[in-house]
């Protein structure tokens, strides 16, 4: 190997390969507002056309197989497909293992990232704010179930139901977010999990964990937290959060896989 194989002038700690769909103008912002010094993104799109439907998610869980082949010629160290509901509607573990099979790096898909995050931070009992429509909803929490969670409250904004609708989630100001998140907490919820990575949260974050007193959750907050800890990158980032700042330690594809069902003995 050449010397120049390591060189890498400005993603010298890591290249994080992002795939967003077509609309998504905010994941991108928010991943290169948090990245350390020597991290780096890379992006593709994947198409998204038309209102939120479940076949709108799998035609763009198609394209999300090229555009891994894509970011797999950009040297990435990890991929990720930055989108929450797309990744809850299409099974996680095949969305995960496609893209890992093409660039031949580890992946992350957001869901996974949010799996990964509420266990990380210790929570079982989550209060859930959206962007999205009922069915998508619904979806959400039924995932979120099935992966260890109870939803003590959820709300959505009820924004999809034409392509302008999914566009303009990435217009909804953080101020929103905030009232979002005040009108979803409950007492018996021990986290706030802010759902959608069109939907712009970072200016948000530790406000609201310091007035609600609970950790908060954000889909681009833990899918670039994920990328990292998945690189065994440590690096605390203050401001966006006790995610960010105090949960270090690396992960694995356990620390996003389902539980097993518990069996009842006979």
């Amino acid at each position: 190997m050449k010397t120049t194989a390591m060189y890498s002038p400005y993603g010298w700690k890591a290249r994080i390969g992002l795939i967003v769909p077509s609309t998504n103008t905010v994941n991108e912002p928010e991943f290169w507002r948090v990245a350390p010094d020597g991290v780096t993104i890379h992006t593709a799109r994947a198409l998204l056309l038309g209102p939120a439907t479940e076949e709108s998610y799998f035609k763009m869980a198609e394209a999300v197989n090229g555009a891994a082949e894509e970011l797999a010629t950009a040297e990435v160290d990890v991929v990720a497909y930055g989108c929450t509901s797309g990744s809850i509607i299409c099974p996680l573990p095949e969305l995960i293992k496609n893209m890992s099979d093409r660039v031949g790096k580890p992946a992350i898909a957001t869901a996974g990232a949010v799996v990964a995050a509420l266990r990380a931070l210790g929570v079982t009992r989550i209060a859930v704010g959206t962007p999205y429509v009922d069915f998508v909803n619904e979806s959400e929490k039924k995932f979120l179930e099935d992966y260890g969670f109870q939803v003590t409250s959820m709300q959505g904004l009820d924004l999809g139901h034409t392509q302008e609708e999914r566009r303009g989630i990435g217009r909804v100001p953080p101020e929103v977010v905030y009232r979002l998140a005040r009108a979803i907490d409950r007492p018996d919820a021990e986290a706030i999990f802010i759902s959608c990575t069109n939907l712009a949260t970072f200016d948000v974050i530790a406000e609201i964990e310091q007035e609600l007193g609970k950790p908060v959750v954000t889909s681009n907050q833990s899918c670039i937290w994920a990328c990292l800890r998945l690189l065994g990158i440590r690096t605390a980032i203050a401001g966006y959060g006790r995610l960010l700042q105090e949960c270090l330690e690396p992960i694995d594809a356990s620390s996003y896989a389902m539980a097993p069902k518990l069996v009842r003995a006979a």
